[in-house]
């Protein structure tokens, strides 16, 4: 099995353990009784376990060994979802989560995936690069919305085996738990010559990538903070406490979000080679945080979901094309550092943003995340177009013209 091969298999796998947690998550913290506030707290300190351990790829994935690490994270997880099954306390459930990375945000977004983007560019061309990552992101989201529908299992467990609310849930939050192990199983059978393992210091980084890496970096903050608003665990809390909706309706939801999500990618793929990276990544982003804005102030369950829905299919077209143009406007060598950097400061928006969110749940109007999350966004489509409209990937750049020949004349 080739590396791309076993990389998308481990990347479906952990993206169905991923959503389908994330919203069990919020189901969980629900039936549970715990507070908004409380909600947002382990929401957000699971994050902040993905970040950490993010950080630790980032900065000695390379040298500890790729494969290494992405089992070992994989495994971490799956303890981690075991940990909040048989927990219930808010104390016990914040470290599970933080310890087992729990990823509140429903989406597959961690250590992993930071040395899945540093390895691909590797096995494609310059030419190619945006249809690989399209090809991985819809991996991924096909994994996401299995995972979504698998998130009503729930409903499932108590109409077959009679069991409470509470108890349901935990014997669903086996299923990552397994998912996570075989993930591990597909990470450790990638050749040792693929690691890129190394006893050396990263290459330093370049002035002009440097400088890349901080705006573009500080704008991704801002997105990610707005987006840790908007995580599938406070969602599906939101759809629950504002329209009463069920766990099989919610996610049904989710799976259909998911599908629409990875049916974007191949679309942000064909529209990046006629409009660009940059103008795809911004002029599909912008409709999907207005849309978000009637979310909040839909009348009924029906009309949320299927503004919800159209939102969702605009929402990740940006992923592949932001993907890919990172690495492509770094050197090679830089790939797995300027990948690092990138969604670990992503990650740490995404972690700080849920404990201001249950606070404003709380204190506020279930629907203040969704209006805050949206008008953020906002402004960093607004700032990504200004600041890197004009720097362009390798496949966007001009051709040189020749120069021109002087013709001859012969007397």
């Amino acid at each position: 099995m080739t590396v791309r091969r076993l990389l998308l298999a481990a990347a479906f796998l952990r993206s169905v353990a991923t959503a389908m947690s994330g919203v069990l998550l919020g189901f969980y913290l629900a039936a549970l009784a715990l507070s908004p506030a409380q909600t947002g707290a382990v929401i957000g300190t699971g994050l902040l376990g993905v970040a950490v351990a993010a950080l630790v790829a980032t900065t000695a994935g390379d040298r500890l060994g790729r494969r290494r690490v992405l089992t070992g994270v994989s495994l971490l997880g799956a303890c981690g979802a075991l940990a909040i099954a048989a927990g219930s306390s808010p104390a016990v459930l914040t470290l599970a989560a933080f310890l087992g990375m729990a990823n509140g945000m429903g989406r597959d977004r961690g250590a992993a995936l930071i040395l899945d983007q540093a390895i691909l560019p590797e096995t494609t061309t310059d030419r190619e690069r945006t249809f690989v990552f399209a090809w991985y992101n819809v991996v991924q989201d096909a994994g996401h919305a299995v995972g979504g529908l698998l998130a009503g299992a729930p409903l499932v467990a108590r109409s077959l085996l009679g069991t409470s609310q509470v108890g349901s849930i935990r014997i669903a939050l086996l299923a990552p738990a397994v998912l996570l192990v075989a993930v591990a199983f597909c990470y450790a059978r990638l050749p040792r010559g693929d690691e890129r393992a190394s006893s050396r210091e990263a290459p330093p980084l370049s002035p002009a990538s440097r400088s890349v890496l901080l705006r573009i970096s500080a704008l991704f903050a801002l997105d990610s903070f707005a987006g840790g608003f908007l995580t599938s665990a406070l969602l599906s809390y939101f759809f629950l406490e504002r329209f009463g909706a069920s766990e099989a309706a919610v996610g049904g939801l989710f799976f259909g979000a998911r599908v629409l999500n990875a049916l974007s990618h191949w679309a942000a793929a064909w529209l990046a080679v006629r409009i660009g990276l940059v103008n795809t990544t911004v002029f599909t982003h912008v409709p999907s945080s207005l849309l978000l804005v009637t979310v909040a102030f839909a009348p009924s369950f029906p009309v949320a979901a299927v503004l919800f829905l159209l939102r969702e299919g605009l929402v990740e077209m940006d992923v592949p094309t932001r993907q890919s143009y990172v690495l492509a406007v770094v050197r090679p060598e830089e790939r797995t550092l300027a990948s690092g950097v990138t969604n670990l400061v992503r990650l740490g928006g995404w972690a700080a943003a849920p404990f201001a969110a249950g606070t404003l749940m709380q204190a506020g109007s279930l629907a203040a995340p969704l209006l805050v999350g949206a008008a953020l966004k906002l402004a960093y489509d607004a700032l990504l177009y200004v600041g890197f409209r004009a720097l362009r990937p390798p496949e966007e750049a001009p051709a040189r013209r020749p120069p021109p020949q002087r013709s001859s004349c012969i007397d």
